[in-house]
């Protein structure tokens, strides 16, 4: 698969440190697992929503406040924590934050209520925030100039990633051994994340700390604005829907969980496809890349009521659907660091915490319509949300707004 293009978030901010190239290397694949861990433990509960909400007896959205608390924590916390600790060596912010993400993950397989299990997903969010805002950018402080846009693409890679093999994997061990297994699993891999980050990453002095201020003139850009607005409805039309994917599966499609672990499993390939095809063309084509994709999502979401009942029917939409989201969070990132390309952990903050809080703001609108109606309902609703998003890609290249010069 081709590599995606160098970032506008690879603009070097600190010279590299002068390590071999396979130090170098090891040091992005530990980050990449980091965000890999962070991924499938925020979507996790995608896949055993239903043994979870049975184990508590909970209903479906209410068992999606575990989708919902991450997201809010996460948006507070990607601002909050990059300001507060923003003269901290980076590398110690990633393994505590890591080591957090352990804990969260511990706690929730041992918790005999419910709301230790919200509490252990507030820890996520927190983690998310921080991590997600500090390592994204990392890649130029890793390995050579040269190398940071591949490197950069192998950090991304870890969020389809979490979706081909953590999530069905997730899923797979909970219809195994119980829910709780799949969340001690992802307890034992972060820890080991977390030796991996000490051993293999090296120091990372702060450079360039992210203030509020910074944040502030971010805000009256009219491109950040624009890649706020996309970002929002693209994700609210994505999690409002995907959230809820496994209950359609059971009840309308009436597959197996089995069959569902299969289709989840297809949809996450789906997305390592999208991610590479997106980020190889999002620098080229911004617009055109990040519309087709909210278009390819709204047919998906809109149609799979229509034909969902059928699981081949199904199948293949979900294909689609995961072709079409590989590439938004590829696109949107880059639609933020181009309206700011010389502030790239500020970047960074903005679409960390846009991106989460409408990951909650979906998944709370999705559970309140699915138990008022049905997850039919859901899946259509997200149909027009992501038209919206491509009308908003088409008035910013009417408009013809370019994007501020990188020096």
């Amino acid at each position: 698969m081709p590599a995606a293009p160098p970032s506008p978030l690879t603009t070097p901010t600190a010279p590299v440190p002068s390590r071999s190239p396979v130090l170098g290397r090891l040091a992005v694949i530990a980050v990449t697992l980091g965000i890999f861990a962070i991924v499938t433990t925020e979507i996790l509960p995608i896949g055993l929503l239903t043994s979870i909400g049975a184990d508590f007896r909970i209903s479906d959205g209410t068992a999606g406040l575990m989708m919902t608390l991450p997201g809010i924590l996460a948006a507070v916390a990607a601002p909050t924590v990059t300001v507060a600790t923003a003269r901290i060596d980076r590398r110690l912010m990633l393994c505590a934050l890591i080591l957090l993400l352990a804990l969260a993950n511990f706690l929730a397989a041992a918790a005999p209520f419910y709301w230790l299990v919200l509490l252990s997903r507030v820890m996520v969010g927190i983690t998310i925030g921080g991590f997600w805002s500090i390592g994204a950018g990392l890649a130029d402080r890793l390995v050579p100039p040269e190398s940071a846009g591949r490197a950069t693409a192998v950090i991304f890679s870890a969020v389809p990633l979490g979706s081909v093999l953590g999530v069905p994997a997730g899923t797979f061990l909970g219809d195994l051994a119980g829910w709780r297994t799949a969340f001690l699993a992802m307890g034992a891999l972060t820890t080991a994340v977390f030796f991996m980050l000490m051993l293999l990453v090296p120091a990372l002095p702060a450079v360039r700390p992210t203030r509020l201020a910074v944040l502030r003139t971010m805000l009256r850009s009219v491109h950040t604005r624009f890649a706020l607005l996309t970002t929002f409805l693209i994700v609210l039309a994505h999690f409002g829907a995907y959230t809820y994917v496994t209950p359609f599966l059971a009840q309308v499609t009436r597959v197996s969980p089995g069959s569902v672990t299969a289709f989840l499993l297809a949809y996450g390939a789906a997305g390592i496809l999208g991610n590479f095809l997106g980020g190889a063309a999002v620098a080229r084509h911004p617009h055109a890349t990040f519309a087709t994709a909210a278009c390819l999502l709204a047919a998906a979401t809109a149609l799979l009521p229509v034909l969902g009942r059928r699981p081949i029917a199904a199948l293949a939409l979900l294909i689609i659907w995961g072709i079409a989201y590989g590439a938004i969070p590829v696109s949107s990132q880059t639609w933020f660091a181009k309206s700011a390309p010389h502030t790239p952990e500020a970047a960074s903050v903005l679409f960390t915490a846009s991106f989460q809080a409408t990951i909650s703001l979906g998944a709370l609108a999705g559970g309140v319509v699915v138990d008022h109606t049905s997850p039919s309902t859901v899946m259509t609703l997200g149909g027009p949300a992501a038209a919206l998003m491509a009308v908003a890609v088409w008035l910013h290249f009417a408009r013809r707004l370019e994007w501020p010069e990188r020096s």
